[in-house]
């Protein structure tokens, strides 16, 4: 069990091996099982999500992923991806642009912007998008494992 939650997760990226411009993906298909699980998880039970009815009312004429679901995935490639396991989040800004709805492929990503190399962390540009329609982006520092702190425990 425990092998098979670990199969998706990348060896980490320690800071020193960081660059700036690179960057990591991940692409999740939406389902509206998944945004309901969401919505009973976290207790956000907005009928803009939920209900056919209310949302063909709305301006998206339909319903909608929550928009902190698809944030989620940002997380997903930085504690998995790049820089990967240890790394901890210190800050995320989303700029909310278009919404995602079920039964669509968002890719999420991050690219190094900035080294921070006293305190060991990065800022990373984050974007989630459905092929080029952006529907958010945003800026996340994290603190990354150093190879060098590592090597001394």
């Amino acid at each position: 069990m425990e092998a098979e939650k670990l199969q998706n997760i990348h060896p980490v990226t320690f800071f020193e091996d960081l660059r700036e411009g690179m960057s990591a993906e991940y692409t999740r298909l939406v389902t509206q099982q998944e945004i309901e699980m969401f919505a009973e998880l976290t207790g956000d039970k907005n009928p803009i999500h939920l209900d056919p009815s209310f949302a063909e009312k709305s301006i998206f004429k339909t319903r909608i992923a929550h928009g902190m679901l698809i944030g989620s995935f940002i997380s997903t490639v930085i504690g998995t991806r790049m820089p990967g396991p240890g790394c901890i989040y210190l800050s995320q800004s989303l700029n909310f642009m278009s919404p995602a709805r079920a039964g669509e492929k968002v890719t999420a990503m991050a690219q190094v912007m900035e080294l921070h190399p006293k305190k060991y962390r990065a800022t990373f540009k984050t974007v989630c998008k459905v092929n080029t329609r952006i529907l958010l982006d945003g800026t996340a520092l994290i603190q990354v494992p150093s190879r060098k702190l590592h090597a001394e425990k």
